[in-house]
């Protein structure tokens, strides 16, 4: 129920919506009508998955309300991703093209830049040359395009951050000091 009041929220008043498994390294300041892709074709640049756990729209936005009605009209809470981002991949490549709906799908970077199947990477120190050659470049690249990291909380509670690790560093820099 949780993903429809998040819609009704957001439709009401506009806003943002962020996940609280994110780690925020930039203002969202400027960013309008906005979601993230999860994934994309590296050569066509075509989408492959969206995902709503970042959301910024404005109040009424078109595009909301027919997340909406896809989520009221094809609900299934057997299916994980159907009423999230499934759905909201369904409703965007529906409307392709359509005028009206003005958003951006912000690429994969600016929140998803480590993809969900090989999350633990940001938790690890590195191993070895190349893992510390892999956690400078995911460092350099975040710096420049990430706005925040999801953490992918369902998979990565039970993680603990390492030290040297790209989240690691990530705390550091931001300084985030948690007891």
């Amino acid at each position: 129920i949780e993903k429809i009041i998040r819609l009704v929220i957001l439709y009401k008043y506009g806003g943002i919506y962020l996940g609280t498994d994110f780690f925020v390294l930039k203002s969202f300041k400027g960013l309008r009508n906005s979601i993230g892709a999860q994934s994309m074709d590296l050569v066509s640049k075509n989408l492959k998955t969206l995902n709503n756990a970042f959301m910024v729209f404005s109040m009424n936005h078109p595009l909301l309300f027919k997340f909406m009605q896809e989520f009221a009209s094809t609900f299934d809470g057997n299916k994980w991703g159907h009423n999230g981002p499934n759905m909201v991949l369904r409703v965007v490549e529906k409307g392709e093209g359509k005028p009206g709906f003005n958003f951006t799908v912000l690429p994969p970077m600016a929140f998803y830049p480590v993809h969900y199947t090989i999350f633990e990477r940001l938790f690890q120190k590195p191993q070895n040359q190349e893992d510390s050659r892999w956690v400078k470049a995911k460092l350099l690249q975040i710096s420049g395009e990430t706005y925040a990291v999801h953490l992918w909380n369902k998979h990565s509670s039970r993680f603990k951050i390492e030290e040297g690790s790209v989240l690691g560093s990530l705390i550091s820099l931001h300084r985030v000091i948690c007891d």
